[in-house]
């Protein structure tokens, strides 16, 4: 392991100064928006903000090289980019770098070789606030980047990944590196890259009573052990009926409840359509409800003309999946901000901001209400920026006001 304590070259590829200190009040404005009042749940003024929490995360950082183009182009086309930017990406960077912006104070387990490549991906982290003490840097080899097209016509983006040589391996983490790591961590964070490392850390943490937090995107080799140690996991739209081969996307999060006992919450990103949510809970009635009816009964109480992050919830209540089992828990549907087509940049990263903004709110105690609305107000920040960073909030934005009383 070679040790880069030593400081960079002052020059590097990211922008990544933090902004001047802002004063606020609790209400949030948008570029050519009336201010509008964020709605939370009432005890929200009881919350312990944690601003000493340890979150720990393990998995995938790179560098990315985002290009905007007016629209995607076809095969053997030339075309010209609308914007560039080169960034640090990777899931577990950033969402540490939200964390690290929401005044936490994230560590990183992860690895990039000595190359102009790596030292940046080290020097943004570091500027941001992450911890990467615990950081692998190999002496040779390549750190991971992304190659990643920006359509501005369909907001939409198409990643191309180089995976950085040599992987990481659980050698590359001493015993007292990993121990140190997660002293005093709060969460432990895993997006189900770098399996074999994040098996071992998975398994200490559950020695040391650590809460986990699984990032299921895809499937992945080693994915299934992960989950089998995860309190809570947040999945991407396809996963759930990938995993579960469910015929809905609901009745695949009570097959994971059922298939996973330990894990106290699921969430399933949606995009533009929010998010769906359960949460288990011990006891609930006799009789059963059809999980698919209870969405759709859901949203139903949803309004339109909302523009701002809402969440609907039902009772307790014993959700059946037909075919599959029934499972005692309480439905949240979570809407998404509804974003001006002249404000949506780009999408690239929304759902490690989502995550981010979950992990703060389990820290923080946050209702699952409130965390849904919060983590959904994060995520639309992200999108108004290109990349994944650029448009993360800092805790003293004014559109988190509401949030951090």
């Amino acid at each position: 392991m070679l040790n880069l304590s030593t400081p960079f070259s002052t020059f590097s590829l990211f922008n990544t100064q933090p902004p001047s200190l802002l004063y606020f009040n609790h209400s949030r404005t948008r570029r050519g928006s009336t201010s509008l009042k964020v709605n939370v749940s009432s005890n929200s003024n009881d919350y312990s903000i944690p601003h000493d929490s340890i979150v720990v995360g393990c998995g995938g950082i790179s560098v990315d090289f985002l290009a905007a183009v007016s629209a995607y182009p076809n095969p053997d086309d030339k075309i010209r980019t609308t914007n560039l930017k080169i960034q640090g990406g990777g899931n577990v960077g950033n969402a540490l770098t939200c964390l690290a912006r929401l005044a936490l104070k994230p560590r990183i387990i992860s690895k990039v070789a000595n190359d102009s490549q790596g030292r940046d991906i080290l020097d943004e982290l570091h500027t941001d606030g992450v911890d990467t003490s615990f950081l692998v840097v190999s002496k040779e080899g390549t750190s991971p980047f992304t190659y990643i097209i920006v359509d501005n016509q369909t907001k939409t983006r198409t990643c191309i990944h180089t995976p950085g040589y040599p992987p990481m391996i659980p050698d590359d983490l001493s015993e007292s590196s990993l121990l140190s790591a997660l002293h005093g961590a709060r969460i432990v964070y895993f997006d189900g890259r770098l399996y074999e490392t994040a098996l071992v850390v998975a398994q200490e943490a559950v020695r040391k009573n650590i809460p986990i937090l699984i990032d299921a995107e895809r499937p992945r080799e080693g994915l299934d052990d992960l989950l089998k140690l995860a309190d809570y996991v947040v999945c991407s739209a396809k996963f759930p009926q990938a995993w579960t081969e469910a015929s809905t996307i609901p009745q695949a999060l009570v097959s994971m409840l059922l298939r996973l006992p330990n894990i106290k919450f699921v969430i399933v990103t949606l995009g533009k359509d929010g998010c769906i949510m359960i949460e288990r809970s011990v006891d609930g009635p006799s009789t059963e409800i059809d999980i698919d009816d209870l969405v759709e009964s859901l949203k139903t109480r949803k309004k339109e003309t909302v523009s701002i992050p809402t969440c609907i919830s039902s009772s307790v209540e014993k959700l059946e999946a037909k075919g599959i089992g029934t499972v005692s828990g309480r439905l949240y549907i979570g809407t998404a901000e509804s974003i001006p087509p002249s404000e949506l940049i780009d999408t690239t990263g929304a759902g490690d901001a989502f995550i981010g903004a979950v992990l703060y709110a389990i820290c923080a105690k946050f209702s699952p209400e409130t965390m849904l609305c919060f983590s959904a107000t994060v995520a639309a920040a992200k999108c108004r920026e290109l990349g994944a960073r650029s448009g993360l909030p800092y805790r003293t934005d004014p559109q988190l006001a509401s949030f951090m009383q």
